[in-house]
């Protein structure tokens, strides 16, 4: 019997998904989609070692070279979900880069949620419940967004900010009503954000 030492990729939350989902749709050009294609862009993005690529994909450094050769065509699950990440994570920097920078100084984001909003301010509000809601998330938000999400935040750490902008543009109109009203959101069923 043998044993299988390899652990499943580790899965971002919604939040982090939609970040990357919305980078994805700026590219100008589609990423590698056979693993060979994927093996030798981030081959040549790991400046030609193996044993770095292998490290970050958690494979052997042969299964590199099997993939980069096209002797190894089909990856199992894991790995093929690993290559995917990895090139769409390093595809078009000046594009992806170009993108967040326009959202962080001028254009700021649009963000597609659906989750449970609960509320606390002084005086009466609604009570919380599920909400579908689309709203502009203006440059300062999207810039401290987008700023935890390259600090390697995690989803509870975007969770309030993204709630924050939320509350700022959709429940408080810019602060011209609903002073005081904080919405914090979770259960979120589904979001989307677009550049």
């Amino acid at each position: 019997m043998t044993i299988n030492s390899q652990q499943p990729a580790p899965r971002r939350g919604k939040v982090l998904e939609a970040l990357a989902r919305a980078e994805r749709k700026v590219f100008t050009r589609p990423a590698p989609k056979s693993a060979k294609a994927q093996m030798k862009f981030l081959l040549t993005r790991a400046k030609g070692s193996t044993k770095a690529l292998a490290e970050r994909l958690g494979v052997s450094r042969r299964t590199v070279e099997r993939y980069r050769a096209g002797k190894l065509t089909t990856p199992q699950k894991r790995l093929r979900a690993a290559l995917v990440e990895e090139t769409e994570s390093e595809w078009q920097p000046q594009v992806r880069a170009q993108a967040r920078r326009q959202a962080a100084t001028s254009r700021g984001m649009m963000v597609d949620v659906t989750a449970y909003f609960g509320f606390t301010c002084t005086g009466s509000s609604d009570d919380g419940r599920e909400r579908t809601i689309t709203t502009a998330i203006s440059p300062t938000y999207a810039k401290q967004i987008l700023e935890l999400q390259e600090a390697g935040a995690t989803e509870e750490d975007l969770h309030p900010i993204v709630a924050k902008a939320i509350t700022e543009s959709y429940f408080t109109e810019w602060g011209t009503r609903a002073v005081g009203l904080r919405a914090d959101f979770t259960h979120v069923s589904q979001i989307e954000f677009r550049f």
